[in-house]
């Protein structure tokens, strides 16, 4: 069993207050014998739809800049693996990227992924103020196994979580600032479990709770199991996850195997 911890928070609109919060949250994560501490989308800081894309640009830090670091630093003294975001410059104008990245236990970063899937839709458009990525990143190693990074909405695209789950990913952790509306709660709780089942692994969603966000942190066990939900309380949930649990329903319940990618093509119109 390792022990991974789950942050829901209430971003600020300052990034310096946000800042002092998620350290100490990766403090008490590792106080609390948590391997890895994983944090929501946008946890750097709550952008108002006020707030220009050029005024969100101007605020945004490449990979190596003062808030990565930090955050490196706490993971190195706290002795603890941390997969956060942050709005990482882009050399397109007035745009950034939605970023989540993976630090180990040295500090050492061990992974970024950039958001491909821009969230335009339900009235909303991303596009305005983000970039999006251009390539899926690389499932990567870490204590509590193998992670997918993903970001939010691309939830709502299967063949991501697919293709990471067929890549080695036991667990797929995807930072979220799940927006309130109709059936968005229903939405949120659905797909998260549906992830987890027809991949057989743990699907951790720490997400933003307050401002416009729903909350309900969840991690799903590869059975569908929820073990996690953590409402709409700012705070920290810690939840234990098992390699032999992912081993074990994916030899019991062998969807990745019996995949039939033989016949099942896309339609050549």
């Amino acid at each position: 069993m390792t022990k991974i911890a789950v942050v829901q928070m209430k971003a600020h609109t300052e990034k310096e207050k946000n800042l002092v919060k998620i350290l100490n949250y990766i403090k008490q994560a590792s106080k609390r014998n948590s391997k890895l501490c994983t944090f929501p989308e946008f946890m750097m800081f709550y952008t108002p739809a006020h707030q220009s894309a050029a005024e969100l640009a101007s605020l945004a830090e490449k990979i190596s800049g003062e808030f990565v670091a930090s955050i490196s630093d706490a993971a190195k003294e706290n002795s603890i693996q941390v997969v956060g975001t942050f709005y990482e410059k882009s050399p397109h104008a007035n745009r950034v990227y939605d970023t989540s990245f993976l630090i180990d236990k040295n500090g050492k970063l061990l992974s970024r992924y950039r958001k491909i899937h821009l969230y335009d839709a339900l009235g909303f458009k991303e596009s305005r103020k983000l970039y999006p990525g251009s390539s899926v990143a690389r499932p990567a190693s870490s204590s509590a196994g193998k992670l997918g990074m993903m970001i939010c909405y691309d939830l709502r695209f299967p063949e991501m979580s697919r293709m990471l789950a067929s890549s080695g990913s036991e667990i797929l952790v995807v930072p979220s600032a799940w927006v309130k509306g109709k059936m968005k709660e229903e939405h949120w709780i659905a797909i998260n479990k549906t992830r987890a089942i027809e991949n057989g692994c743990y699907v951790v969603a720490p997400d933003q709770v307050g401002n416009i966000y729903c909350g309900r942190s969840l991690v799903v066990d590869p059975f569908g199991q929820v073990l996690l939900d953590m409402k709409k309380r700012e705070g920290m949930g810690i939840v234990d996850v098992s390699l032999d649990k992912v081993r074990d329903v994916r030899k019991k319940l062998p969807l990745l195997k019996n995949r039939r990618t033989d016949i099942y093509t896309d339609f050549k119109i």
